[in-house]
């Protein structure tokens, strides 16, 4: 389905939005009531479906990798410089391809656009173990990676153009689920390899069926919004000038959309600078946590499993935060005192493990997990940040992408400092000094306003 310039208002659900639809047009123009919808009763429950599989695969060809990372290493006989770098690209890839995203969705609907992610996420995760060498696992890699990143960019996007009334209940849905996936992939691929008989490759190609189970949930969506957006009757003759001519069909209603309406200019809002830099700085200290979090507790003396669980406590506090955080959030005109209660539990987390991280390890682990929930809330505020379709396709694009952009250098830097330093003090007062600007990029970015104010 076509970008639209206005996302629907009237339902919850609709397979086009109500200024495109060509047979509520017509009816408009005979009197006749609207021919009903046949797909009305299980589309919203297949887009469920669809957004909960698809958030499902957005971590695990990441976070399995980070599990069997050693046995990759030697079974390419990849250097550690190469090694290194395939932790930092995933936020690097989300950049760069989700720039993409809001012009595929426009030429082929977001829908269309998150059933070829998935698609390309499970090619890139099947094909990569047996690339034969690190040429192909890399380039198999960033498939999988372009498939997440277009993905992650169109989520908010679809969540606002088919529930908008319930933006937060919806995204805290897929928040929970990708917190899910990315737990699940990073605590079972290790076992999961040695049940399929040890090898790397099986337990890294074994995720290409949960991305192959997605797609086959988005292809009666695509299949359904392409059928509804063919004209159902032929056009009667124009009675007013062709400029004002109702549209047949949804990609007509784009394209002659006023361009101020369905194309706000996000570079230029404070509002959208501010959630780019709150999404970056949040990406920042989550991809932090995920590389050197283990290996502080390791330093301090907890054994090297434990650590590991700690880990595993941190990511998985995700789980149920994501699905009531989004919520708690969606009913509040500003979020800002969210932003604030999650900065100060980072602040108190980065704390703990400068003065006392191996005696309160557990708690320290809890801390920073809640910490990291400021990912679906920034999600949440890009669905709340536009008033319309075309306008949240561009600001989730802006923010993400600028965001990862911004997230990059910071797991390098602490890798720096820790080994110039010896040590992770500086390495902890940097991550804490990051909570400051996080919060106060997220409390600007809270405001009740959108972009389309022009602020």
């Amino acid at each position: 389905m076509s970008d639209e310039p206005h996302a629907p208002t009237h339902t919850p659900v609709r397979t086009t939005p109500r200024p495109a639809e060509p047979a509520t047009a017509q009816a408009t123009a005979t009197g006749a009531a609207p021919a009903p919808e046949p797909s009305s009763v299980w589309l919203p429950r297949l887009l469920v479906v669809g957004l909960v599989l698809a958030a499902l695969n957005l971590r695990p060809a990441i976070t399995s990798l980070g599990a069997l990372l050693e046995e990759v290493r030697t079974g390419l006989h990849m250097s550690g410089g190469v090694a290194g770098l395939l932790t930092s690209v995933p936020p690097l890839c989300f950049a760069v391809f989700g720039v993409a995203a809001p012009r595929l969705a426009r030429r082929f609907g977001p829908a269309a656009v998150v059933c070829a992610g998935m698609a390309a996420i499970a090619a890139g995760v099947l094909v990569r173990p047996f690339a034969g060498g690190t040429p192909g696992f890399l380039a198999a890699s960033a498939l999988a990676l372009m498939g997440i990143a277009l993905s992650n960019v169109l989520m908010p996007v679809i969540v606002k153009r088919y529930f908008p009334d319930r933006v937060g209940t919806m995204t805290g849905l897929y928040s929970m689920a990708l917190a899910l996936g990315t737990s699940l992939a990073a605590a079972v691929t290790v076992p999961l390899t040695a049940a399929l008989g040890g090898g790397w490759q099986t337990g890294l190609a074994v995720w290409a069926a949960l991305a192959a189970l997605a797609v086959l949930s988005w292809i009666p969506v695509v299949r359904d919004h392409r059928a509804s957006a063919r004209p159902t009757a032929p056009a009667p003759a124009p009675t007013t000038p062709p400029a004002t001519t109702p549209p047949t069909t949804a990609r007509d209603a784009a394209a002659e959309a006023p361009a101020a309406t369905a194309a706000p200019r996000v570079a230029r809002s404070r509002t959208a600078w501010a959630l780019a830099c709150f999404f970056g700085l949040q990406a920042t200290g989550a991809y932090i946590t995920m590389g050197w979090l283990p290996q502080i507790f390791r330093d301090a003396g907890v054994p090297a499993g434990t650590a590991g669980v700690l880990l595993a406590v941190t990511m998985v506090m995700g789980v149920p935060l994501a699905f009531v955080i989004p919520r708690v959030a969606g009913r509040m005109r500003q979020q800002g005192p969210i932003v604030i209660t999650l900065g100060l539990s980072g602040l108190a987390g980065y704390a703990g493990l400068l003065t006392a991280p191996a005696e309160g390890a557990w708690l320290w682990a809890v801390l920073l997990g809640v910490s990291n929930c400021a990912f679906p809330l920034a999600l949440t505020m890009i669905g709340m940040r536009a008033r319309t379709g075309a306008g949240v396709v561009r600001l989730s694009a802006f923010a993400q992408c600028a965001g990862y952009l911004l997230s990059v250098p910071g797991p390098i830097l602490v890798g720096a400092l820790y080994q110039h330093s010896g040590g992770w003090t500086a390495p902890l007062v940097l991550m804490a000094g990051l909570m400051v600007p996080q919060m106060a990029a997220g409390v600007l970015a809270g405001r009740d306003r959108t972009v389309e104010d022009g602020d």
